[in-house]
């Protein structure tokens, strides 16, 4: 894994910023005190961005959950969700060289979902929507992790999204340096663990695209394939496929080890499928014996270290 930081778009109120409709902030120390030692943040406050100051008349959302309208709470004549919509395609064009952005959640501008939308009724309508930003610029960028504050403090969901963030910064240092028909078969491989502790169906259905890749062009392959992976790592690893992952590192290392070795690692290997210890631990001893016993295969693999150490991500999964 690169040591580079990757660079993530995020709502500039999570940092701090006193740009929220009545002049405040909505800080997120995990993100401003945590992340940040790991990230290069791009703050952005839409509602600042397309004039609306700060203090300001707060909007919500109202009518259609799918496409709703964008108005002020006191004035329903302000009305802006069509320019918060033009400025998230304008951004999601913009910034091409983010792997990730976090949003704020439930705002009708930054929120991702589960944001109120009002009926004539005066109620909100079940389910929600999403805000006007968040939906243009994702809907420009269906590949990009995206993800609300709120849900990063949920060990899995934060360790998924901060995995698909690395695995983006590594394909676009792929692009830089040129995409072929071996590169994308060594990213691949690289992948291979990772892919299939969050996807086993799609790490069979990508490894059969790639099977095909003497009949493309790696331009036309390629973003194919990257769009397929993104949306598969989108699904959280369990423990279940993740102990299956650990189970297939094991082969490696079976004919190097003493029994007494092996029914060790089986061991934690069982008690963190059962719930009993977070993925560090099996992960940890199996480390060891790589050290000891190297695999080159093995050592290519993003799985073991899909993210700098010290975030202790796999600590709490």
């Amino acid at each position: 894994m690169s040591t580079a930081r990757p660079k993530i778009a995020i709502s500039a109120c999570l940092l701090g910023e006193r740009v929220r409709f009545n002049a405040g902030h909505k800080e997120s120390h995990l993100c401003s005190r945590v992340l940040a030692s790991h990230f290069d943040f791009v703050p952005l406050c839409p509602e600042m961005a397309i004039g609306l100051g700060a203090p300001r008349q707060p909007i919500r959302l109202v009518g259609d959950p799918a496409r709703p309208r964008a108005v002020g709470t006191r004035d329903a004549t302000l009305d802006v969700g069509v320019p918060l919509s033009a400025y998230g395609e304008r951004m999601a064009g913009e910034l091409d060289d983010i792997d990730g952005f976090i949003f704020m959640q439930k705002s009708p501008s930054c929120g991702l979902e589960r944001v109120k939308v009002y009926q004539a009724n005066g109620h909100p309508a079940e389910g929600g929507g999403r805000g006007r930003f968040a939906a243009a610029f994702c809907a420009r960028r269906p590949e990009l992790p995206v993800e609300e504050d709120g849900r990063l403090h949920d060990p899995v969901l934060r360790e998924n999204f901060v995995t698909r963030v690395f695995v983006h910064a590594d394909w676009r240092r792929l692009l830089g340096e040129g995409l072929s028909r071996q590169a994308l078969l060594d990213f691949h491989a690289r992948h291979k663990y990772l892919l299939m502790a969050s996807h086993p169906q799609q790490y069979r259905a990508l490894g059969r695209l790639l099977g095909e890749i003497g009949r493309h062009a790696p331009e036309e392959l390629g973003p194919r394939y990257f769009a397929q992976l993104m949306a598969a790592l989108r699904q959280c690893a369990s423990r279940g496929s993740h102990g299956n992952v650990l189970q297939h590192l094991c082969g490696y290392l079976r004919p190097a080890l003493e029994p007494d070795e092996r029914a060790e690692l089986q061991h934690l290997i069982e008690q963190y499928r059962l719930g009993m210890l977070p993925l560090v631990v099996p992960l940890t001893l199996l480390k060891h014996h790589f050290r000891r016993h190297p695999h080159p295969y093995v050592a290519r693999q993003v799985y073991l270290q899909p993210h700098p150490e010290e975030l202790g991500l796999r600590n709490a999964i």
